[in-house]
């Protein structure tokens, strides 16, 4: 079974610290993939300044019957997406909470360079361990991690599901 960390805000609060005197220079635009990017998109496009905020919903198909390694290079299926205007010639800094397979931030990565964008990554957590893409990783992390992380967004507020309102199985990034 996945070892699980439940973080506190304090942490998160120490995680956004540790990110902060890595960034070199100003963003012109922030992308946070929705739903593990939302929060510490907000928190660092506060911090940094950065007043042009976009999001990105990405879904990759889990209906697949070959297996699955299949099922991992399925192609994303982009529900919201920014327009390409709005990254051509722009420096973006792209936000997730964590890179696990690396599908979700990698994809996201590649339409804003289509577009004509400098894409820069940043998560709160990488797990190489788990990373399909083994020349490609975050450019700023918070710290590494092999564990299963839990973060105070992500607690069960009352909804059918329990204690917690994700499993192990949802928070793949």
């Amino acid at each position: 079974m996945l070892r699980q960390e439940i973080l506190t805000w304090t942490e998160v609060d120490r995680l956004i610290d540790a990110l902060l005197p890595q960034f070199r220079g100003n963003f012109d635009a922030m992308i946070m993939i929705t739903r593990g990017g939302l929060v510490p998109g907000g928190m660092l496009c506060e911090a940094l300044d950065i007043k042009v905020v976009l999001t990105a919903a990405v879904d990759f198909p889990q209906e697949v019957s070959v297996g699955q390694a299949t099922k991992l290079m399925a192609w994303p299926n982009f529900l919201q997406f920014p327009d390409d205007r709005l990254l051509a010639d722009r420096r973006v800094l792209i936000v997730d909470d964590v890179w696990g397979s690396g599908r979700t931030i990698t994809a996201v990565k590649n339409r804003v360079e289509a577009a004509g964008g400098s894409p820069e990554l940043c998560v709160l957590h990488y797990n190489p361990k788990r990373s399909l893409f083994t020349k490609s990783l975050p450019t700023y992390y918070a710290a590494f991690t092999d564990a299963y992380i839990v973060y105070p967004w992500e607690i069960d507020r009352g909804g059918p599901e329990g204690v917690l309102a994700h499993s192990p199985k949802t928070n793949l990034g």
